[in-house]
Parts: C-alpha cells; sequence; structure tokens
C-alpha cells in the first residue's frame, strides 16, 4: 500500500476514531452474553441442548454470509452509513433477545445481533483505511484491543446482575452501548467533513469489478486462509478446550475454566503489539511461522505430555490466535483503494468465518469417531501449517487491485 503522510491522530478525526472503537466495544458482546446464564433462562422458558447449540452455531454462521455480502450494501449506501445501520441492528438484537419469552424469539434477536456484526466485522478495515491511512497498525491496534476487553467483560458481568437484576437486563444493558456507538457516526454524516486531506468523504462501496475478480486473486485467498485458520482454531477451542483438557491432562473442572480463561487473554497482547508490527515489519511471514509455531507446539504438548505443562502449551496455543489482528492488517496493507479493502474484507471473514465455524463440528465428530481427542488436534496442526503456506503469498507485498 502506499505510503501516506502522517499527521496528528486526532486532529479532525476525533469523531472518526471514537466510532471505530465504539463499533468495535460491540463487536463480541452478544457472543458470550448468553451462555452463562442459560440456567436462568430456562426459568422462563424451554431452552434445550439442541437449542443451546443452535444459538452457539449463529454467531460465525451470521458473520461468514453478511460479510460476504457487505460489500455490495456498501456499493449503494456508503460506509457510514452502513455502520450506523449495523450498530441499529445489533440494538434492536438486544432489545428483542432481552424482551424473547420464546426459544424463537430469542433465537430471532441473536440472528438480528450478530447479522449486524458481520456487516460491522467487515466495515471495520475499509473504516481504518478510509480515515487513518497514516496511522492503520496503531488503529486497527486500538480496536481490536477494545475488541478483545469487550469480548471479556459480558461472561464476567453476565451472572451477577442476572442474580441482582434479572437475565432480562443482563442480556439487554448492551442495546446501551450500541447506541452510543452510532452518534459519532451520525456526527460524520450530518458534517461531511473530509475523511483524509488528501481526498473527500466518498460514498462508494466496492468495485464490482473487484469483487468479480477477487475469486481469482491469490492475495486474497492466501489473506483469507491465515484468517480462517485463526478462526477455526479459536472457536475449536473455545468449544472444546476446557473438555479435552479434562480428558487429557486430568483437570478439575475449575482449573479447566481458567485455562480457557488464559487461552482467551492471550488476544490481548497479540491485539496491542501485532498490527503495529504487521504495519512496521517488511516480511510479515516472520510473525505467521510464528502464530503457526505457536499452534504446532502448544497442540503437540498437549498430545505427548498434556499433564507436564498444561499451562504453557494452553498458553502457546492462546497465542497462536495472533493470525487473526494481523490479517485485518493485512487487509489493508495489501489493497491499494478503500473500494479494495471493502471487497478483501467481505471475502476474507466471509470465507473465514464459513470455515471456523466448522471448528467445533469437525472437532466434535472426530472426537465422536476415535473416542480420543490426538487425531482432532493432529487436524489443528494441520490447518496451522497450511497458514505457512499462505504465509508465502502474502510476504510478497503484492496489492489486491494489480492481480
Amino acid at each position: 500500500m502506499p505510503d501516506s503522510p502522517r499527521r496528528p491522530l486526532w486532529r479532525g478525526r476525533t469523531l472518526a476514531l471514537l466510532g471505530i472503537l465504539l463499533v468495535a466495544a460491540n463487536m463480541r458482546t452478544a457472543v458470550a452474553a448468553l451462555s452463562p446464564i442459560y440456567t436462568e433462562i430456562r426459568g422462563d422458558f424451554a431452552l434445550s441442548s439442541v437449542a443451546v447449540g443452535a444459538l452457539g452455531m449463529l454467531p460465525p454462521v451470521c458473520f461468514a454470509v453478511f460479510g460476504l455480502i457487505a460489500p455490495f450494501f456498501t456499493r449503494r449506501a456508503g460506509l457510514e452509513l452502513v455502520t450506523m445501520v449495523s450498530m441499529a441492528a445489533i440494538l434492536i438484537g438486544h432489545v428483542v433477545r432481552a424482551s424473547s419469552g420464546s426459544f424463537l424469539a430469542l433465537a430471532t434477536g441473536s440472528a438480528v445481533t450478530f447479522a449486524g456484526m458481520g456487516v460491522a466485522n467487515v466495515l471495520l478495515p475499509p473504516l481504518v483505511k478510509r480515515y487513518f491511512p497514516d496511522r492503520i497498525g496503531v488503529v486497527t491496534s486500538s480496536y481490536v484491543t477494545v475488541l478483545s476487553v469487550f469480548a471479556l467483560l459480558p461472561p464476567l458481568v453476565a451472572v451477577p446482575i442476572a442474580d441482582s437484576l434479572g437475565w432480562r437486563t443482563s442480556v439487554g444493558l448492551w442495546a446501551a452501548v450500541s447506541f452510543v456507538a452510532i452518534l459519532p457516526w451520525l456526527a460524520v454524516m450530518v458534517r461531511r467533513r473530509p475523511a483524509h486531506p488528501d481526498h473527500e468523504v466518498e460514498i462508494e462501496g466496492a468495485d464490482p469489478r473487484i469483487l468479480r475478480r477477487i475469486w481469482r486473486a491469490p492475495i486474497a485467498w492466501a489473506v483469507a486462509g491465515i484468517f480462517a485458520v485463526s478462526a477455526l482454531n479459536a472457536y475449536a477451542m473455545f468449544a472444546w478446550l476446557p473438555q479435552i483438557l479434562r480428558d487429557t491432562a486430568g483437570v478439575g473442572a475449575a482449573e479447566a475454566g481458567a485455562l480457557l480463561s488464559l487461552y482467551a487473554g492471550k488476544g490481548i497482547p497479540a491485539a496491542l503489539l501485532v498490527p503495529v508490527l504487521t504495519a512496521r515489519m517488511k516480511n510479515v511471514g516472520l510473525l505467521i511461522h510464528l502464530g503457526v509455531a505457536c499452534f504446532v507446539v502448544g497442540y503437540l504438548g498437549l498430545i505427548v505430555l498434556p499433564a507436564a505443562g498444561t499451562w504453557v502449551w494452553v498458553a502457546l496455543i492462546g497465542f497462536g490466535p495472533l493470525l487473526f489482528p494481523l490479517s485485518l492488517v493485512l487487509i489493508n496493507l495489501r489493497t491499494r483503494t478503500h473500494e479494495g479493502a471493502v471487497a478483501l474484507s467481505g471475502f476474507v471473514q466471509g470465507l473465514g468465518y464459513v470455515l471456523g465455524a466448522l471448528g467445533p463440528l469437525a472437532v466434535g465428530v472426530l472426537h465422536q469417531l476415535t473416542g480420543e481427542w490426538t487425531t482432532a488436534m493432529a487436524c489443528l496442526i494441520g490447518t496451522a501449517i497450511a497458514a505457512s503456506l499462505a504465509g508465502a503469498v502474502v510476504s510478497r507485498p503484492r496489492l489486491l487491485e494489480d492481480h
């Protein structure tokens, strides 16, 4: 991507920066807000194990579907307006979930919420490219860190709030965050200030020609592959890591939960450091290989010596998803225009979340067929190695528009 002249981070872009960070704060709140309080919800209406499983599948499925079609929305309405609409959808979904009196209403509200998140997932990298082309690493690092922190908050506060104020309040309070996220973008739309001193705020979204060509672009498939490996492994571990540890390392339920928190917490230092390093490094393949190595060594440790260094193995696996913030930065670094960034973001996240949704299912099926976890973890090692192959493509500074 061509270098852009640097200027003060806040000057003329305060609303955009606040808007990006507030959108990021909404990206995962609904995902983890329900699972800790299913018992309380069952006090109001029936919620079977199958229903819980269906709710668990909704996030990656909605992220995939709406990630793929989001570029077409921006082509008609523009980034800022579609961002506002996505936040409004998340808000409406939170309210419907909080007021639901049946599984159907709860699932409908969840689907609306995750649809809004799926669109906003795609819009964040192009918004960074439009308003902060000179600060891509820093701003990406900031919003991914906010996303990681707000992913940890709902499971921490869900039960205490549900116990004191009821589960509906615990679920619905996140609508306030969505409402606040609309305000900066509303102000941007009213003021119509230039996004960057070098150009005016544009209305166009992804160029249809880019959308057609992207399926034949090696750089698009490579970035999507890296994102998919991160998503597949992350969803698989969030679904199965506690059970894997209990069966292979003999840890108790409390320790397994703490180890899952350790796994999730590794996303915060990765969010802080990886985008900045990616934007500055000439060979980003080194970071990709580091993430792959963490996956491989961590899984091998759980296979060979699960009880001897459990905390070390889990920590290493937790560093593997540094591929997630890295791929978000690459969406901007491997495109020349914001139209290209919209198209690549939709392609990468749409395809990536499709494969990510298969992670928990594939691991569960392999465990069911074999009666052990070694085969499943060996397959996860194979997916990580595939990311190394993709890394060889993205290491070359080719741009999407050049294909």
